[in-house]
């Protein structure tokens, strides 16, 4: 048999696919279209030829469409036509096209999974505007799916309006004016291509009016503020975004009111009349209700005198919202006077305006007394009485009206009405030497007035009085008493006037008289109250009386009496407030003069009440309990915030007034939160953008200068990154240099000048957007054999997305080497098996993984595939260059050693810190192909060593040979010195003390200290005017004064005076340590108030001088004036018993500047010690060195007891003890002794003198039986102290016998026997018996 193709011999031989039975069949494998041809079959025999021919086609895969093109539809919106030619079938009909789609460059996917296979169009239609696509399709046969056509070019659909509103549009009222609104951004999906603004528009909720538009051009500002609103009303709003192909939808509306104002107008139709004489009726109209802006709180009626504006008379009243005329009364005025009148109506935020003033004058009234009545030329039937006019006339006068009558006989009564010109009158026709009673009262058209009236007695010309006697003390009050007398002799006449006079104080202090008070045309008046007394003080009184000739002499004085306590009268003075730190204020203000105390001085205290100045918050107090106290610091305030403050004394009685209120600002801090509605959008795989919004106000404590973004990969443990952001006006940050398909946490925070605020919480996790993978890790080859090998992998330390699969690829590592095995692997897989390979051969094997962006980045690892594997030689000992030597890092060099027929897969580096540190691993990860390594993460100026090792497949190497020791360079020190105080010196002068860094934070050797210093604004302005604040490109250097700096080139200092400052300004200082390389940052900043600074120097020349037994008079110099840094206002005065210092010691403190001062009530005869400090507003200056003083004699304390021993019918024996303060040299004692009823009618007193220095008892013998004495006895100095009682009754004291039996007498010639029988023993045994005897 013989077969040909196409007219050619087939070579059956050499084709291994083509085979030839013996029955002459041709096999064929593995066909392809090469195969496709006529094939003819000759049979060559003996008995003839033949042929027959068939024709063998070869069914294939079907080729790709071709020339397809996209187009856009011209018939219809968001739709594209696709047109391609029909391709090679491969010998087998299609069944279908898969159309694949890309829009935006993302990854194909099936569109259309069986199109017609006759087709060769198609429309895709809904696919989304401003989105670009391409397209490509492949052919089906039964054979199989054949390859995708070219893609079509990139078709981009025209942009639409965006087909969504924008979404959780919220509106809120921000004043009475102004309305916030705020949005998100339509969904992308109905964008319909870049967002370029948005529109806003607005009108007046439920009325039919036009809207008013808004632009705005910035698609990422999602809010606006729309001002210039009316006030109080409510609008509909509606929010839209627009792009380049026009406005899209509304939202729905939301509606919001603006905040209440004050009303604009007052109220209508006022009007006002006097009802009396001291009210008047006002009548108004409420204002139309779209003037009073607000809901209508009520309205205020006022009333005041024409020449008077400021003190008005104001009464509220609610409002009426029934009546249309509404009615008010004020009340309380004075009685016929002219009062301007208004009314206005008040919101919540204030009062609107007043009506225009209307003149209203009160209606007349009865007047007031008449003054000064007084009677002359009296004679004996006839007299002159003059007055002067009311002080309250209440009314226009039209006349007087006189009477007089003898006294108490009101039936001959005389009655004339006068003109109200006249102010004296002679009253005639009087019978002489009678006494009359004459009145004089004013009038007006209301009637009569007030009488005055007195008594005169005619015809007996009056004399000059006498004093009044029997002065009485009662109804003691804190400023009143009343004093009860019996008048002296009248002078014939009436008495006009009562003079009382006061002594006050203590003996001693005012011995002067003074007139305290009188009263007039009283007089028949018994007692009198004395008004205007001093709480709290000592009195003593006297009386005079005046008549028409004169004064009386004064009465005689009555007894002393203290007046009750009340509380004060008067507020501390010279109040001042500074700024002590972040969150306290330091108060100062002057003590109370004693003599303002008003009660006892152990209960007088101060009351602080402090509050915002803003009005937010409550008013807080604090009570100082220390009458002496003048400063106190107030605590826990809120940062950055201006605080009112007063204060008040109080004593038990109750509080005074309040001081004028004064102003302060809590120090500059740091914010207390972070800024809000934190968000972060991811723009790429290694970039995103945060934005957030303003931090609220409160929290602010400061001028915020800037922003931080604090970045960090989530559950990562590296230290977070900084993105700084300056100035105040930024509101967001674009991110880059990020790592790819990683979750960060995000947050944001404030800072101001005194540094960084709390971040953002909680954080924001947003992850960066997916790009090819890194090369996978860890290459090791557990196993080898001469033919096989198994490799194990990790997956990419930057998988950069989700490991879709892991391609690897493997060929002898030769030039020649030009077909690679190719294995795809699941991304679960983490080794593989290579087989058939050559023995002893080295293989290069590749790695890479893939996401869905693509296939990334390949590692690569050599094997030998030899069973004679070992573990590597130690590379050799690793140097460094002098030149690669940095002061966090250094450059490492090594030769490799051998590999052990196994690639070294990494090497590892360890670093030791010198001299004591142990080995640290810094990287484990050092590429195989590496031979010099930089060390990084090293500290500054610190000596270490280093050493390596290598790693393969078998295991690790020793470790190389250390190498030699080397120390880093210099680095500028990485902290500040601490500044423990900054505290005023002199008044131009601060002294600032610090601690150093620690010396490894220093990085070198330090060369000195630098201090930069600045003035501050906000020291006693109201408020903090922000300069080039509007400017939202000014860096936050720009809105601070610069710094003045210092230079200290001694590095062991640790205070210095910092001088030539300018005085009562507040100092913001802060330091920094410098060595070769640089400077170190700036420690946080420390503030001072420079101009108060304490008395450095004690006041001089302090002499003390006894002037009496319980006083020292003690002067002294003021200290120098070049170390007053200041006014002095005052002197402490310390004075304590010599020897007995902790237990005596006391303080006077002078609130004058004078250079003397009593010290009263101290001990007699006592050596005192005396020290004096100055003290002016910054505070006590140092005490000088005591002095000594000694108080002169004084009668001692009375004997401290009194004892009876030894006591029998007839004699005692007494004994005392010496006084407790003798006050001086003792001399002696007296003791006076008598009987309390008389003995035989007479009482005998016995005075007996004891010597000092004799033993303190006395044998006192010659008493009667049964009587009781009376003994007394005081000590002597120079003078007698005061006694001590005490009595004893003679005759058997308690526990004494009983009396013996009744005697029995046997006479002799010239004796006698006495025989009795013992008695009662009592307490004890009788000792002795006492016979008496008398003649009988």
């Amino acid at each position: 048999y013989v077969w040909e193709k196409d007219g050619a011999t087939l070579a059956v031989e050499t084709n291994p696919r083509v085979r030839l039975d013996r029955n002459g069949s041709l096999h064929i494998s593995q066909t392809w279209s090469g195969d496709i041809g006529t094939y003819t079959c000759r049979v060559l025999s003996a008995g003839g030829n033949d042929s027959r021919s068939a024709h063998l086609r070869v069914r294939q895969l079907p080729h790709a469409p071709e020339h397809p093109v996209a187009m856009l539809s011209t018939v219809e919106r968001r739709a594209i036509n696709l047109t391609w030619a029909k391709p090679f079938d491969g010998n087998s009909p299609l069944i279908r096209y898969v159309l694949e789609m890309s829009e935006n460059n993302a990854p194909w996917t099936i569109l259309l999974a069986s199109v017609d296979p006759e087709a060769t169009s198609v429309m895709v239609k809904g696919l989304v505007p401003a989105r670009s696509y391409q397209f490509r399709l492949c052919a089906i046969n039964d054979v199989g799916k054949g390859q995708f056509s070219k893609d079509t070019e990139r078709v981009s659909l025209p942009e639409e309006p965006p087909t969504a509103p924008p979404q959780n549009v919220i509106a809120s009222g921000r004043t009475n004016q102004s309305i916030m609104i705020q949005w998100q951004p339509p969904p992308e999906s109905h964008q319909n291509g870049v967002l370029k603004g948005y529109i806003i528009r607005y009108c007046l909720a439920g009325l039919p009016v036009g809207y008013q538009f808004k632009n705005i051009t910035d698609a990422d500002v999602n809010n606006l503020l729309l001002e210039d609103l009316i006030i109080w009303t409510n609008y509909e709003i509606e929010v839209a975004a627009y792009n380049s192909a026009g406005l899209g939808v509304y939202s729905s509306k939301v509606t919001e009111w603006t905040l209440q104002g004050v009303p604009t107008v007052p109220p209508g139709n006022v009007h006002a009349e006097a009802t009396n004489s001291t009210t008047i009726r006002f009548t108004w109209n409420a204002p139309s209700p779209q003037f009073i802006n607000g809901i209508n709180q009520g309205y205020k009626l006022i009333a005041w005198e024409p020449e008077q504006q400021e003190e008005v008379t104001m009464v509220t009243a609610r409002p009426n919202f029934q009546d249309s005329i509404h009615v008010g009364f004020v009340s309380g005025l004075k009685k016929f006077t002219e009062y301007f009148t208004s009314v206005l109506c008040f919101t919540t935020p204030g009062d609107g305006p007043r009506s225009s003033p209307q003149l209203v004058r009160t209606h007349e009234d009865v007047p007031g007394p008449v003054g000064h009545l007084s009677f002359d030329d009296i004679l004996d039937t006839s007299l002159k009485v003059s007055w002067q006019e009311p002080a309250a006339k209440n009314g226009i006068l039209t006349g007087y009206r006189i009477s007089w009558e003898e006294y108490n006989r009101t039936n001959t009564r005389v009655t004339h009405y006068l003109p109200n010109v006249t102010l004296e009158y002679r009253v005639t026709g009087l019978t002489a030497l009678t006494t009359y009673t004459i009145e004089v009262a004013a009038m007006t058209s209301k009637g009569q007035g007030q009488v005055s009236a007195s008594t005169i007695s005619s015809g007996v010309p009056p004399e000059l009085p006498g004093a009044p006697t029997n002065l009485g003390i009662s109804n003691i009050g804190p400023r009143s008493v009343t004093l009860q007398f019996r008048p002296g002799y009248d002078g014939k006449t009436s008495i006009s006037r009562w003079l009382v006079e006061a002594q006050v104080g203590v003996v001693g202090e005012g011995e002067e008289w003074l007139l305290i008070h009188q009263l007039s045309n009283e007089p028949d008046v018994r007692s009198l109250e004395v008004p205007d007394l001093n709480p709290f003080t000592f009195y003593s009184f006297r009386m005079r009386q005046v008549n028409i000739v004169g004064t009386s002499p004064p009465s005689q004085p009555s007894r002393k009496i203290q007046t009750l306590q009340a509380p004060p009268d008067m507020a501390p003075a010279n109040v001042t407030l500074r700024t002590a730190s972040e969150t306290s204020l330091w108060f100062r203000w002057m003590p109370l003069p004693e003599m303002e105390y008003n009660g006892n001085p152990e209960s007088v205290g101060y009351k602080i009440k402090y509050s915002r100045s803003d009005g937010h918050g409550k008013t807080l107090s604090h009570v100082v309990q220390d009458r002496v106290e003048r400063e106190y610091t107030i605590e826990d305030l809120e940062e950055w915030t201006e605080y009112r403050v007063q204060v008040q004394a109080f004593n038990a009685i109750g509080s005074g007034p309040w001081s004028q209120m004064v102003v302060g600002r809590t120090r500059e801090s740091v914010p207390s939160s972070g800024p809000t509605n934190v968000s972060a959008l991811a723009t790429t795989s290694s970039s995103m953008l945060v934005r957030w919004n303003e931090i609220p106000e409160a929290d602010r404590n400061g001028l915020v200068l800037g922003y931080k973004v604090i970045y960090k990969e989530k559950d990562a443990d590296s230290q977070p990154s900084f993105w700084l952001v300056e100035g105040n006006s930024s509101r967001s940050v674009q991110l880059t240099g990020l790592g790819k398909y990683v979750l960060y946490e995000v947050r944001v925070l404030a800072f101001t000048r005194v540094g960084d605020g709390s971040p953002s919480h909680p954080p924001v996790l947003e992850r960066t957007l997916d790009d090819v993978p890194g090369p996978p890790m860890g290459i090791l080859f557990p196993e080898v054999r001469t033919t096989s090998v198994r490799l194990i992998w990790q997956p990419p330390a930057t998988p950069n997305g989700i490991i879709l699969a892991y391609q690897i690829t493997h060929r002898l590592n030769a030039t020649t080497a030009n077909t690679a095995t190719v294995e795809v692997l699941a991304p679960s897989a983490r080794q593989y098996t290579a087989t058939g390979l050559k023995p002893e051969s080295v293989y290069l094997f590749r790695i890479t993984a893939q996401t869905r962006k693509g296939w990334g980045e390949a590692a690569e690892a050599l094997v030998v595939t030899t069973e004679k594997r070992d573990r590597p030689q130690p590379p050799s000992k690793p140097v460094v260059q002098q030149e690669d030597v940095k002061a966090r890092s250094v450059l490492l060099s090594w030769e490799p050693g051998s590999d052990g027929l196994s690639p070294v897969r990494y090497y590892t580096v360890q670093t030791r810190e010198l001299p004591s540190g142990r080995w640290a691993l810094h990287s484990a990860s050092v590429s195989h192909n590496a031979s010099s390594f930089t060390v990084d993460r090293l500290k500054p100026f610190t000596s270490y060593k280093f050493r390596v090792k290598a790693t393969n497949d078998i295991g690790d190497s020793e470790f190389s040979e250390e190498s030699e020791s080397l120390t880093t360079l210099q680095a500028a020190p990485d902290e500040a010195p601490t500044i423990l105080s900054v505290t005023p010196h002199t008044t131009t002068s601060v002294l600032i003390r610090w601690q150093p860094p620690t010396e490894d934070k220093i990085n070198g050797i330090p060369l000195g200290f630098r201090i930069r210093y600045r003035e501050l604004l906000y020291e006693g302005l109201r408020g903090f005017t922000l300069r080039s604040i509007n400017n939202p490109g000014a860096k936050w250097a720009e809105l601070t004064s610069l710094y003045s700096m210092r230079n200290l080139t001694r590095p062991s200092l640790t205070q210095y005076e910092l001088d030539n400052l300018n005085k009562h300004r507040r100092y913001e200082i802060r330091m920094s340590v410098y060595n070769a390389v640089g400077e170190g940052p700036l420690s946080p900043p420390q503030e001072v108030f420079v101009g108060e600074a304490v008395p450095t120097a004690a006041p001089q020349n302090v002499a003390v001088h006894g002037a009496l037994a319980t006083q020292l008079d003690v002067t002294w110099e003021p200290p120098p004036l070049d170390s007053q840094n200041g006014d002095i206002q005052g002197y402490k005065i310390y004075f304590w018993e010599a020897q007995r210092q902790n237990l005596t010691e006391r303080v006077k403190t002078l609130f004058l500047a004078e250079n003397g001062v009593k010290l009263k009530n101290l001990t007699g005869y006592t050596t005192y010690m005396v020290s004096v400090a100055a003290f002016n507003a910054a505070g006590d200056g140092p005490r000088s060195t005591p002095t000594r003083g000694q108080t002169q004699q004084a009668a001692p304390s009375a004997p401290s007891s009194v004892k009876f021993s030894e006591l029998t019918t007839t004699s005692v024996n007494v004994s005392w003890e010496a006084p407790r303060f003798p006050n001086g040299i003792l001399e002696g004692y007296r003791l006076v002794y008598e009987p309390c009823t008389p003995v035989d009618g007479v009482s005998k007193i016995v005075t007996v003198d004891v010597k000092g220095n004799s033993p303190l008892w006395l044998k006192v013998k010659d008493l009667a039986e049964g009587m009781t004495y009376r003994f007394r006895i005081r000590a002597k100095t120079f003078t007698y102290g005061p006694e001590i009682e005490a009595n004893v009754t003679t005759g058997p004291g308690e526990g004494a016998p009983g009396p013996p039996g009744v005697p029995i007498i046997v006479r002799y010639s010239s004796a006698i026997a006495i025989h009795w029988s013992s008695g009662d023993p009592g307490k004890g045994p009788v000792t002795r018996y006492v016979i008496e005897a008398r003649p009988s």
